[in-house]
Formats: C-alpha cells, sequence, structure tokens
C-alpha cells in the first residue's frame, strides 16, 4: 500500500494546536519502526527525505532512515551516517477524527530504536472531520460493549429451518444505531453464512419491487465468523434513519448453500424510536473495550 502524503491538507494541521513539545521516535537503519495508530489513517506526511515509509495497514505506519543508493538486496549495506541523536525529521499522522505528530530522531544503537509504537490517545490532538462523525476504533469499542450487555428485547424473535433469531438490544451512540442481533442452530447441520442483507421494505406483503425495497450498507460489523454450530452472535452498525409507518427494517441471514436455509429479523419504526442511549460509563468497564473483531464462533 502506497503511503498517502498529505498536501493540500497542511490547513487541517494549521488549526490545530499540537504540543509544541513533541515526542520522540528513535529509529536505527537496521530497525524497522511500525507506529500503530488507534483509529485508521487518512493521510500521512513525512517532513524530510532523510526518512523511508509506507503505510502498510489501514491503521499502521512503517518509517526507516533513507540510506543514499539503498539496495535492500546488497548483503554489504553500511549504516546511514547520522549522528547520534539527530533530528532527521517529523512524521505527522492523520487519523479519522486524531492527529499525532511526532519527531524523529537517529540512534545508532539498535536496541534503543523503537520496532514497534502504540500511538496513545494521550499524544493525539482532535480535530472535526465532517466526513467522519464516529471513528471505526470507536464503533468497535461500542460494538464491543453491547456484545457483552445482557438482552433487554424480547419482541423481535423468528423461527425458521430449525433456526431461531432474535434481537437482543437496539441501542443509540451519536449518529449510528447499534442492532445487536443472535442465532441459534437447532439442527445438527453448521450454518455457514453466505450474507447478511439489511432492507428497507414495505410493510405490505406485495411484489417486491426496486421502489418498495432499499438496502443499506452497516457502517461496522463486529462479527467476522462465516460459519457456527449452535449459537452465533453480531452488532451491527447502521447510520440514524427515519422511515415512515409503512416501511419497516428486515435482516436477512443467508446461507451458503444452494438449498440454503433464510431467515429474517423484522424491526418496526416504534423498535427504532424505543432505542436506548448507551451508557458511556459501561463502555469504560467492559472486558471488550481493547477488542477489534470477533473471528471465530460456536
Amino acid at each position: 500500500m502506497k503511503l498517502k502524503f498529505l498536501t493540500a491538507a497542511l490547513a487541517v494541521i494549521c488549526s490545530v494546536s499540537l504540543t509544541s513539545a513533541k515526542e520522540k521516535i528513535f529509529v536505527n537503519s537496521d530497525v524497522t519502526t511500525h507506529i500503530v495508530m488507534p483509529e485508521n489513517i487518512k493521510m500521512v506526511d513525512i517532513s524530510t527525505s532523510k526518512i523511508a515509509g509506507n503505510q502498510c495497514a489501514d491503521n499502521i505506519v512503517r518509517i526507516k532512515p533513507f540510506i543514499e543508493g539503498q539496495d535492500e538486496t546488497d548483503p554489504d549495506l553500511r549504516p546511514a551516517h547520522y549522528r547520534e541523536q539527530e533530528l532527521i525529521g517529523t512524521v505527522t499522522l492523520i487519523g479519522e477524527r486524531h492527529l499525532a505528530q511526532y519527531d524523529v530522531v537517529y540512534t545508532s544503537n539498535p536496541q534503543r530504536a523503537a520496532s514497534i509504537l502504540h500511538v496513545p490517545y494521550s499524544q493525539m490532538e482532535s480535530y472535526i472531520n465532517p466526513d467522519v462523525s464516529m471513528p471505526e476504533s470507536e464503533m468497535a469499542r461500542y460494538a464491543w460493549a453491547v456484545y457483552g450487555s445482557d438482552r433487554k428485547y424480547n419482541q423481535i424473535v423468528s423461527k425458521k429451518h430449525g433456526m431461531k433469531a432474535v434481537v437482543n438490544n437496539i441501542y443509540s451512540v451519536g449518529d449510528y444505531f447499534f442492532i445487536d442481533y443472535s442465532l441459534e442452530n437447532k439442527t445438527k447441520i453448521p450454518y455457514a453464512i453466505d450474507e447478511m442483507r439489511v432492507k428497507l421494505v414495505d410493510r405490505k406483503e406485495v411484489k417486491a419491487t426496486n421502489s418498495q425495497s432499499l438496502e443499506l450498507t452497516p457502517a461496522f460489523t463486529l462479527n467476522l465468523a462465516k460459519k457456527f454450530k449452535k449459537n452465533y452472535r453480531n452488532v451491527l452498525v447502521l447510520p440514524k434513519l427515519t422511515f415512515p409507518d409503512e416501511k419497516m427494517l428486515t435482516l436477512e441471514i443467508s446461507e451458503n448453500q444452494i438449498s440454503g436455509r433464510v431467515i429474517t429479523m423484522t424491526i418496526h419504526y416504534e423498535d427504532i424510536l424505543n432505542a436506548d442511549a448507551f451508557d458511556t460509563d459501561i463502555l469504560n468497564k467492559t472486558p471488550y473495550h481493547n477488542q477489534t473483531h470477533i473471528y471465530t464462533a460456536k
């Protein structure tokens, strides 16, 4: 993945008051330093050509002192000729709602150089990003907290093909709805999820057309598991929406087989209106708040 350099967005940096005493990152030519942001990185600025780097994941940037004429396949490479404690540049990381800035300092001691640096929120400044009302990392934290909460809903239940689907909770957080649901497989055949579709459909049972059905794309999905034997739970994050009484929100889960089982949960507008506001105190107490995604299901 190529590094996304900061250009016109320099105005954003100027509008944010970064601390004058920047944190330092010590680097060495024998060590690749990975900087891990707690949210997805939108832009990166490396202030000098003395630092080589690229964005290797959505929230990770790797840097290294640049060596003139460097060829990584050459076994006779020599270390860069930088002075001990020399400031070789500054790295600015702009995330979804926060940014961080570090002075990059050369050290001749590889053991002193950072191989992995996790950026804490205490070393970041927030900024207003109209395109992102909630970072994905924050969605994950809330989703984990919702996942660990007790079931409050009892009225949304669907049974079909030996499957039982229930909506456990609907929470309102900022500009999003968090829909917590569970599946129970009462058969001996494992259930392989082909797809999960969220639709806004007419309340009346008429033949579906494009004008009667609108498919919605979740902003975030917690559980990435595609197969389970008995029990499955997931949390979907949807942008807040309003719809008339003659419309319903449906969650449709289909199986990954030709004759696959399909089960649908229907959420009425009054259920959305009754969504609870999530208690942020619970967010800090939940054991899941430092996690991201689930990859397995029983």
